[in-house]
């Protein structure tokens, strides 16, 4: 989506990050890491709903594991604000700067929602070669805005806007181009799109570029050559950047002391940010002092909310934390609900199926009634 900044004497027009959509899958970033960890302490790394890897290791006494587990690719979370998750007020805006730049009708346009409008006025721009007119276009006919959805159209015109140096259209196209959307697939121009994106200082690319490092380089050097990408995209507030950060800031042995004081931050940025893979190795860090002092009690809160969210494996682990009266009081019935939850998914656990088996007939039925009753936050 684009957006639109109001100023005092004018528009100002800007384009957001685009929405991330994954060069490659978070499980090239997780395997590096596991690669490097293995044999190391019982530290649970990379844990997602349905592609968990963890740090093999000797459980500790609470059986509070982290086990690995077969699944396929992470998907991203779109999240949500980290005030909207906290729900505390906005500071006020501080006061604005006299905008005399030109104005960009087209846009504005766009904007507004009057995309025919802005077609017609952006069109003779982007015929004269303008980026940003060219890049619009390629917006409003991917999406079907006012016209027809024209993805060879929307190809094109990005592809023009990306020659043109656009960084948010060279993001767009290296996806098109990879997924093979609207032109042939072509690998070798996407990463060289996506790296001249990512070095523009566009959000997503640099988070997709540095997956693509990750992925080519496997290992210590992929995820030294990706750390400045990631932490560049993170920097600009995209949760799977932090995430990514957090965890190579805590496996990479040669950084600086002071970066492997951020990891858990960075983690709780991204946990903030509403991304539930996040929500649930916090919460495991956290319990397991990770990156910092053990607390049980953020701990247990934070996945309990990743739980509520649908994250399996957060089921999982909260329903030991439940048996184990680990940051919480005892509760047999909520520790047999998760269980079930997490079953269903299927995600099995022995440990947890004789638990559940060894309560009372009572508390199994009132679990599966809750159980049923449940519903993602």
């Amino acid at each position: 989506m684009l957006c639109l900044t109001k100023k005092r004497h004018g528009l100002r027009i800007e384009i957001p990050p685009m929405p991330i959509l994954p060069a490659r899958p978070l499980k090239y970033l997780l395997a590096s890491i596991i690669a490097l960890t293995a044999g190391g302490p019982d530290i649970a790394v990379a844990q997602a709903p349905d592609s968990v890897i963890s740090q093999p290791g000797t459980a500790p006494a609470s059986s509070f594991r982290t086990d690995r587990l077969p699944g396929g690719d992470v998907k991203p979370s779109d999240g949500v604000g980290v005030f909207d998750r906290m729900g505390a007020k906005l500071p006020d805006l501080p006061p604005e700067k006299d905008y005399k730049g030109p104005i960009d009708e087209a846009y504005g346009a766009y904007q507004r929602g009057y995309y025919l409008t802005a077609m017609d006025k952006a069109l003779p721009r982007a015929q004269l070669g303008d980026p940003a007119a060219q890049t619009l276009i390629g917006e409003i006919l991917s999406q079907g805005l006012g016209v027809k959805k024209d993805v060879k159209g929307a190809a094109f015109w990005y592809g023009k806007a990306a020659e043109g140096g656009d960084p948010a259209a060279m993001f767009k196209y290296a996806l098109m181009l990879m997924e093979g959307q609207g032109v042939p697939r072509d690998k070798v121009k996407a990463d060289d799109y996506m790296r001249k994106a990512a070095e523009a200082g566009n959000p997503s690319a640099e988070f997709n570029w540095a997956q693509i490092v990750v992925a080519d380089n496997p290992g210590e050097k992929g995820l030294k050559l990706a750390l400045p990408f990631y932490e560049k995209s993170a920097e600009q507030g995209i949760a799977d950047s932090q995430y990514a950060v957090a965890q190579i800031y805590a496996t990479l042995k040669d950084l600086p002391e002071e970066k492997k004081r951020l990891a858990r931050e960075w983690m709780a940025r991204a946990a903030r940010a509403g991304f539930d893979t996040a929500e649930l190795d916090l919460g495991i860090w956290l319990v397991n002092g990770v990156g910092g002092p053990k607390d049980y009690v953020k701990g247990f809160e934070w996945l309990k909310l990743a739980a509520n969210g649908g994250n399996v494996v957060a089921q999982n682990k909260l329903a030991h934390l439940y048996i184990n009266a680990i940051g919480t009081p005892p509760n047999p019935v909520e520790a047999a609900k998760w269980y079930v939850l997490s079953r269903r998914a299927g995600l099995a656990d022995p440990s947890l199926e004789d638990f559940y088996l060894g309560i009372e007939d009572d508390q199994q039925k009132a679990a599966i009634d809750a159980a049923n009753k449940f519903r993602r936050r």
